[in-house]
């Protein structure tokens, strides 16, 4: 029997306690912007570095562990293709 692809999506994805411990393990930055995503998901990296306050290369090192982690994922925003937007896999 196979499964449809929201269900094997629904399988790929963590629990809280998952999520908790790997985002436990992280920067303080990168801890930041997932909160962030959190309540203003999807957001492009400047929309997150206005939220957060923090300057742009931090956001992007931040990103950058978040994705390693498998905590954030991204896509191009339906408003401006050039940009891309982030949210958590959660």
């Amino acid at each position: 029997m196979s499964t449809s692809p929201v269900e094997s999506a629904d399988q790929d994805r963590l629990t809280e306690s998952e999520y908790r411990e790997r985002l436990r393990e992280l920067p303080p930055s990168a801890k930041l912007v997932a909160k962030v995503l959190e309540g203003d998901a999807p957001l492009s990296q400047g929309g997150l570095a206005e939220e957060s306050l923090l300057p742009d290369r931090t956001v992007r090192y931040a990103l950058n562990r978040l994705e390693e982690e498998e905590l954030v994922d991204s896509r191009y925003s339906f408003k401006d293709a050039r940009k891309q937007v982030y949210f958590l896999t959660v």
